[in-house]
């Protein structure tokens, strides 16, 4: 499966910058003073899924591609999903869910060692996960409309749409809220997001055959002349959704907020503030990682598809 990059980097970074502002005052300071990087940063995963084998299938699950009853066979645990079809099954349709749940454990394990450069870059990808779980293309084989003629909705739904409409958005969603299984509410994003496939797609085709000729228009882009659907067919399109794009677009803030804070909690609220301008020693990471390990051994099983690294 090869996808334009979730939500295209314009939106990945608003959703990263937005999220920031629903954190409690324990912890937006931190996040205030490196929201740059939190904000740029959330594209590096689309930056290197060309590079790294492993990070394509990471974006996406192809939902319908395990039938009709895929909400009720696949199993929410990694190692149980991986013993009932096998991991390269599971990456040939895609692993989302799964690894929201792992960089949750890999946040949660970087604020207990209390590693501020490991805590921004977790939290900024975590973020591009979450977002991705949120756009209904990524939970479907037929993710650019490539089996019902309908090339290029990815970015259409994606990217065009929130660049145009961005401004008019409502983002007042409510401060960070703790979530009681991070596991649950990864796999409820994606089944959300799965739910309103057929629109995503119905209501464009629809669209087309009726006003077809007008969807594409020619825009200057710098010293570029490019081709894109036009501000009327993108109107249309946007009002048939009914908000869709909002309110995926909200949900994704929120639900990164959440994921944050989330962490930060179950890693026992760890002190921010004194980490804003701390940059601990090799040394100093080193014996809190062989702490955390001691921990572990002492009785304490690590949860599902949880990893240091």
């Amino acid at each position: 499966m090869i996808l334009a990059s979730g939500w295209g980097f314009f939106s990945h970074q608003k959703i990263n910058r937005l999220a920031v502002f629903i954190l409690p005052p324990e912890m937006i300071g931190f996040y205030k003073k490196n929201i740059r990087y939190i904000s740029e940063s959330a594209v590096n995963p689309d930056r290197r899924r060309y590079a790294v084998p492993d990070e394509g299938c990471r974006h996406y699950i192809d939902w319908d591609d395990y039938g009709d009853s895929a909400e009720l066979i696949l199993p929410r645990s990694w190692e149980e999903a991986v013993n009932k079809f096998g991991e390269d099954t599971l990456k040939a349709h895609g692993i989302l869910p799964w690894h929201i749940v792992r960089m949750y454990h890999q946040l949660k394990n970087a604020f207990m060692v209390r590693d501020p450069e490991k805590i921004l870059r977790l939290s900024a990808e975590l973020g591009h996960y979450v977002a991705d779980a949120h756009v209904p293309l990524h939970t479907t084989g037929n993710y650019d409309g490539q089996k019902t003629n309908q090339f290029g909705i990815h970015a259409f739904w994606e990217s065009r749409l929130p660049e145009l409409y961005f401004s008019e958005y409502d983002f007042l969603v409510g401060k960070a809220d703790y979530l009681g299984d991070v596991q649950a509410r990864a796999w409820d994003a994606v089944a959300q997001s799965h739910r309103a496939v057929d629109s995503v797609l119905e209501f464009e085709r629809k669209l087309f055959e009726k006003e077809g000729e007008r969807k594409f228009n020619f825009e200057t882009k710098g010293k570029q002349t490019i081709k894109l659907v036009s501000p009327a067919y993108s109107k249309a399109y946007h009002q048939m959704l009914s908000g869709m794009v909002e309110r995926r677009f909200r949900a994704s803030i929120k639900m990164t907020g959440d994921i944050w804070y989330t962490a930060w909690v179950d890693a026992g609220q760890p002190d921010l503030k004194s980490l804003i301008h701390y940059t601990p020693t090799e040394k100093e990471l080193k014996i809190r990682a062989e702490e955390l390990k001691r921990w572990r051994e002492g009785g304490l099983k690590t949860r599902d598809h949880e990893s240091e690294d």
